[in-house]
């Protein structure tokens, strides 16, 4: 009416969009998350003499601030490199999962952009903090994994000997893969409260599910302690014990999630009995 042009929208992925196009959208979303990874790779290469030797290397020293702080009797860990670029792949592919810890919120966002075109305007309001909290659990999870079960797993596997003749030198590529499996598999253990949130959402697990076997996630925690620990049961507790935690809050956010979900479909009357 004014002569203005009109304004461009933007491009939203609905039913019509070809699904090549989806796939482009999709492929461009997973490079730019790559992207983020190689820019925390930099970072990480930046800061790397503090990375290794404080941070990394740090669970290694007996006077970690950890072990004084949990009063636990801690022994140096003797660290060795048994082949000739030993080293040097210790050391690239250190930076590698430190990169991607430290990118792992950019990527999270690039997949919640990948499905946010898809959302109605008032489901992308309330689903706004969801990368927050993907995150949040992420790196709460990391932080547990270095902070908790890297020490205790350490100190069992240096102080434990079949013999006094035996001293233990451990590989330093043994070393670091061993600390990335446990802060890695915590970061996304730690998603539990998530991956419920969700699956409530669409309906495919419910409160009720949760709470009749419960017992079993109980069981199913202690497995999993015991699995990513040394077999001395402290070690094991300290795993088992926040697992159980997030399954309890799992419950929470699962049957909040379903009277949310129930109002959406059947009004303020919820599900019909």
């Amino acid at each position: 009416m004014n002569g203005e042009p009109p304004k461009a929208q933007p491009a939203k992925m609905d039913d019509n969009m070809p699904f090549l196009d989806h796939l482009e959208e999709l492929r461009w979303r997973i490079i730019k998350g790559f992207i983020g990874i190689v820019v925390g790779i930099v970072i990480a290469f930046v800061f790397s003499g503090f990375m290794i030797d404080k941070v990394l290397l740090g669970p290694a020293h007996k006077d970690f601030f950890i072990y004084h702080l949990l009063h636990i009797h801690a022994e140096n860990i003797d660290l060795q490199s048994r082949k000739l670029p030993g080293q040097f792949f210790a050391y690239w592919g250190t930076l590698a999962v430190m990169g991607a810890i430290i990118a792992a919120p950019y990527f999270f966002y690039q997949f919640y952009a990948f499905i946010e075109p898809a959302l109605e305007s008032d489901r992308r309001r309330k689903t706004k903090g969801i990368v927050a909290v993907i995150s949040f659990l992420f790196i709460l999870g990391v932080a547990f994994g270095y902070l908790i079960l890297t020490p205790f797993a350490l100190q069992f596997f240096t102080q434990f000997k079949i013999s006094d003749l035996v001293r233990n030198y451990f590989d330093i590529n043994e070393y670091f893969s061993s600390m990335a499996m446990w802060i890695i598999a915590c970061g996304v253990i730690f998603q539990m409260p998530m991956v419920t949130y969700f699956l409530t959402k669409i309906g495919i697990l419910t409160p009720e599910f949760l709470k009749k076997y419960r017992r079993h996630a109980i069981v199913v925690c202690f497995i999993l302690g015991a699995a990513l620990t040394p077999p001395d049961p402290l070690s094991q507790a300290l795993v088992a014990i926040p697992l159980i935690g997030l399954f309890q809050l799992s419950i929470f956010i699962s049957k909040v999630t379903a009277k949310r979900r129930d109002k959406e479909i059947f009004g303020e009357a919820g599900r019909p009995t």
